[in-house]
């Protein structure tokens, strides 16, 4: 499996906003999914999965002072809810992704038909739930978070060495980041250091949906990950999480990108036709200064630039000196391609280009033939 399934791939992380409530979780996935469809933008919705009868010590799961721990437990769902939401998922259009906490919740995304895994931000150094990730053969995506480079370049090869498609993200793992916290500049770094895997973004900003996402596309991230949730039920939504209408902004932000970023960044554009006759009007063509005859053999002191480049004249662009005349040539009249032998002529793409830019000829002759007419 290549490392397709990533480009240009919004990840939309869920995690624990089900709050325990499959009703909840499909509500957001439906409402999610109408964004984008809308768009017309590739996304996954990744759930959070843990076994949480084993994920927490049983000495501790009344513990309501730990957060972590009370999280946990407060959004529980039942293994058959998560496996609704992931089918869910599937059955909107949309890419399945889950970030497993634990051996057993691998398992699971495993039987539930899961198309790609993400290694937790903390987890990126847990060597037992790595190898069983790896063990599954699924695409992987990470985060860099606060991991120094020692560590990052570990698990880069710990996942592409086994020929695992892998992405990696750059992400501050602040919650929420201010603008001046996103370190944007990182995606360059992490491209140069990583060429052959894809580089994205995740964020946990809370002020912009439109600048960050046309930064990062140009600096050529090309997977983005945010937290969703929706205004439901009374429920708060944390600063850091993007509502649908915000990311309508997002996806359109992304979509104006890419079209002004273009086409590929690693060949030359192909330059439309229309750029091409503007640029051809503004080339001197080459005009003989005094009669020619045809077996002359062309110097520079024969002949003179200027606008306007006919339809058929050879230009500054090509002309050498030393090319021979196979007819006569009038002063002030301009040098044809089809008066000329020179090795250029035989290029017939070149030949080609040259017949058919410039000024219409016969119509510019038409033209001053009427003028003539109506002065007299």
């Amino acid at each position: 499996m290549s490392n397709e399934i990533f480009q240009d791939l919004f990840v939309l992380e869920l995690a624990n906003n089900h709050w325990g409530k499959i009703e909840r979780g499909l509500k957001i996935i439906h409402d999610f999914a109408e964004v984008v469809r809308t768009n017309h933008v590739r996304a996954a919705i990744k759930l959070q999965f843990r076994d949480v009868d084993n994920f927490i010590h049983q000495d501790f799961r009344d513990r309501s002072d730990v957060r972590y721990i009370k999280k946990t437990i407060d959004t529980h769902l039942p293994w058959e809810s998560l496996r609704r939401m992931v089918e869910a998922v599937r059955d909107a259009g949309m890419v399945t992704m889950v970030t497993p906490f634990d051996e057993v919740s691998v398992d699971k995304c495993v039987e539930f038909g899961v198309d790609v895994l993400k290694i937790a931000s903390s987890d990126i150094r847990d060597k037992t739930l790595l190898r069983k990730m790896a063990s599954t053969g699924l695409p992987v995506v990470a985060s860099s978070g606060g991991a120094n480079a020692e560590h990052i370049d570990a698990l880069v090869d710990y996942f592409t060495s086994r020929g695992i498609p892998f992405a990696l993200n750059h992400c501050v793992s602040l919650y929420p980041s201010e603008d001046s916290d996103l370190e944007l500049n990182q995606i360059d770094y992490l491209r140069d250091r990583y060429p052959h895997i894809t580089v994205g973004l995740s964020t946990h900003e809370y002020r912009d949906w439109h600048d960050s996402i046309l930064i990062a596309y140009g600096k050529g991230a090309r997977t983005f990950e945010r937290h969703i949730d929706i205004d439901y039920e009374g429920v708060p939504v944390s600063s850091y999480c993007t509502k649908p209408e915000q990311a309508d902004l997002w996806f359109k932000a992304f979509n104006k990108a890419k079209e002004m970023c273009g086409g590929a960044a690693d060949a030359r554009r192909v330059v439309p036709e229309a750029e091409r006759r503007y640029l051809d009007a503004l080339v001197r063509g080459v005009y003989a200064k005094r009669d020619l005859p045809a077996g002359h053999v062309l110097t520079d002191a024969d002949v003179y630039h200027a606008v306007p480049l006919l339809k058929g004249q050879i230009s500054t662009r090509e002309f050498e000196s030393g090319e021979t005349l196979t007819m006569g040539v009038s002063a002030n009249h301009g040098l044809l391609i089809s008066a000329i032998d020179a090795p250029y002529k035989h290029d017939a793409d070149l030949v080609a280009l040259i017949t058919d830019r410039g000024l219409d000829l016969a119509i510019e002759n038409s033209e001053q033939a009427i003028r003539r007419a109506t002065a007299a």
